[in-house]
């Protein structure tokens, strides 16, 4: 189980100077990526880059939210309403609602993926290739193979083909959120 600290990442400027990203997890670790999980502080309103081929889930984390536009369709996210998949050739327009607010990014290619939201003490089991948690809020994250001590704003991941069962114990109870399940299975490979 690999374990990233969002704390633990130089945060990188985007070329259009809009806003900042900390890489969590890139995989493989080359230029032709499969799945990338970033954080990401959004600063001003402006377009978000495309990426053709690529699934996007996007997720607020902090602050009062964004407005995404595709065209005519408007998305309004806040912390707390469920992660938006949308394809990551449509770049969409970004308005901020009040400030800045920082996201969670799932972009995968090539491979099925999910962003889900945690729900404290439902197990998780939908099968994945690799899977993730992202905390919101520090807690115990358990599995069918152990359970660790997990801080607010940790990445943890697994490689390794997995359906186990997995549950996540939030340390505050008052959060409306307390972290968001990922997963990814690249082409090619069979589902767990």
């Amino acid at each position: 189980m690999r374990r990233v600290a969002f704390a633990a990442i130089a945060p990188e400027a985007w070329r259009n100077g809009g806003g900042r990203t900390r890489e969590l997890l890139r995989w493989p670790s080359s230029e032709e990526w499969a799945l990338r999980i970033s954080v990401a502080d959004i600063e001003t309103d402006g377009p978000f880059s495309d990426f053709p081929d690529v699934e996007r889930w996007f997720a607020v984390i902090e602050g009062a939210g964004v407005t995404l536009a595709f065209g005519d369709i408007e998305h309004r996210l806040a912390f707390g309403t469920p992660p938006l998949r949308f394809d990551g050739a449509d770049g969409p327009g970004c308005h901020l609602i009040d400030g800045p607010t920082r996201d969670l990014n799932l972009m995968a290619r090539h491979g099925r993926s999910a962003m889900r939201r945690v729900a404290p003490g439902v197990a998780w089991n939908e099968p994945f290739a690799m899977r993730g948690l992202y905390c919101a809020v520090a807690g115990r994250w358990s599995g069918d193979r152990g359970h660790c001590a997990v801080s607010a704003g940790t990445l943890l991941w697994a490689e390794a083909a997995t359906a186990e069962v997995w549950c996540f114990e939030p340390g505050d109870l008052s959060s409306t959120v307390a972290g968001w399940w990922l997963g990814f299975t690249p082409e090619g490979v069979q589902q767990p």
